[in-house]
């Protein structure tokens, strides 16, 4: 079947052809594959061509695709029905599940998507604090609900304008906007907004603005502003919880959030979300307190059983960090030495199994140095790498993804296709950058 027809038809039907807007491959300038089935690391279109995939369905699929323990927990429940609207064990499973390994979570509430968790908690904080105003940081995405979808006005100390069309000012207006890693921006927002904040909403890692770690002890004085100002710490971890380790971004920096969200790493690549925090906190949710969230779908039977069953693996294998960050520093210091090698300017971060790759000779720490990328140089990366049967994230500013599948055979594969493209588009350049 030919993509580009299928493309074609698809616009007649969607918006732009896809179901989601980076599907569309516009910013590296091509028509988007369309995938018919994905095992371990790779992933297939609908022509059967074979790719080594770095995407893993935007995070999620942390033990690979098609993990024969996930697959088979679906399968046990799907003839039983795949939706009730009513309570079932599984949910119950699934909240022990979570509470008991996380650290600082005593209660947790399903629901069914990233974007409705931080909807959820933000709505929480400010039903538990009785203020209106959040901090949110350029760059870091928490989802398309309304008062996420905003962007720093003439500076980053400035309340905020829409950043798409159909959200208003007024809902604009509550949420304000600091620099990550940038302890002084959140100071001053305090400062101004005395006694208005009802907390700070962070991803601990940035990862929707390429990969960027937070920097030494900035997570420790964002909680401590927190703290002195009587607001809620939110971490965002829909990419970093369970990925960075069991615990997520609280254990890995020994960060203690007031709530936490998580997104579809807790099904198993399945449409779930989920935000949990201290008793105090979540006791104000309904049908306890005066915090209105509810869903028919939350919690449903076949993302229950897929993600107890990835929560399991990975809670009783822990040595799989081990391999997976293993081979994303592999694949971190080949990037690096063959951009040392080249003279190419490339800046490469990572933590944990997460990598950014910016085509960049500065530093990234935050949203601003993200946007000294040459991201018509990476469109041209994406494709060469995309012919090689290497599927990066159709964009600069997204992450690479290492999951347990990968294999150093992988990695190897993946750094020869990197060192032949990297090469090839510098002699196109003539080495002048």
């Amino acid at each position: 079947m030919d993509l580009n027809v299928l493309y074609e038809r698809g616009k007649k039907v969607m918006p732009g052809g896809v179901n989601s807007p980076v599907r569309a491959f516009k910013a590296v300038g091509t028509n988007p594959l369309f995938i018919s089935k994905a095992n371990g690391s790779k992933i297939y279109d609908i022509d059967n061509n074979e790719y080594l995939d770095y995407v893993c369905s935007w995070g999620p699929m942390i033990l690979g695709h098609n993990h024969p323990k996930i697959v088979e927990s679906i399968m046990d429940v799907i003839h039983n029905g795949l939706s009730f609207g009513a309570p079932t064990e599984n949910e119950v499973l699934m909240g022990e599940l979570i509470t008991s390994i996380v650290p600082y979570i005593d209660m947790i509430r399903m629901v069914n998507s990233g974007t409705e968790a931080v909807m959820s908690a933000i709505r929480l904080a400010r039903g538990y604090t009785k203020r209106d105003k959040i901090i949110k940081f350029e760059g870091c995405y928490h989802g398309h609900c309304d008062s996420m979808l905003v962007k720093a006005g003439s500076g980053a100390l400035t309340l905020s304008t829409p950043d798409s069309l159909g959200v208003t000012e007024g809902t604009a207006n509550d949420t304000l906007v600091a620099v990550y890693n940038d302890i002084s921006s959140v100071e001053k927002l305090f400062t101004q907004n005395e006694g208005q904040i009802a907390g700070v909403i962070i991803e601990p890692v940035a990862a929707n603005m390429g990969v960027v770690p937070p920097r030494k002890e900035f997570l420790e004085k964002l909680r401590e502003l927190c703290d002195k100002n009587n607001a809620l710490l939110i971490f965002d971890e829909v990419i970093t919880g369970f990925r960075l380790c069991i615990g997520g971004a609280q254990e890995f920096y020994n960060v203690k959030a007031d709530i936490v969200t998580y997104g579809k790493i807790i099904g198993g690549g399945m449409p779930v979300g989920a935000y949990g925090g201290r008793r105090e906190i979540m006791e104000c949710v309904s049908p306890l307190g005066g915090v209105y969230q509810a869903g028919t779908l939350s919690g449903n039977p076949v993302a229950m059983a897929a993600g107890i069953a990835q929560l399991k693996v990975l809670k009783e294998n822990r040595e799989i960090y081990d391999k997976i960050d293993t081979m994303a520093k592999k694949l971190e210091n080949g990037f690096k030495s063959i951009a040392e090698e080249l003279k190419f300017p490339i800046c490469v971060n990572r933590v944990g199994s997460l990598i950014g790759v910016f085509f960049t000779k500065e530093k990234v720490d935050n949203f601003e140095m993200a946007k000294t990328s040459n991201t018509e140089l990476y469109a041209k990366y994406f494709n060469y790498m995309l012919k090689e049967g290497i599927y990066l994230a159709p964009s600069q500013f997204e992450a690479m993804f290492v999951s347990y599948s990968h294999t150093e055979e992988d990695i190897l594969r993946t750094l020869d296709c990197a060192k032949k493209v990297l090469g090839n588009l510098y002699n196109l350049r003539k080495g002048v950058f």
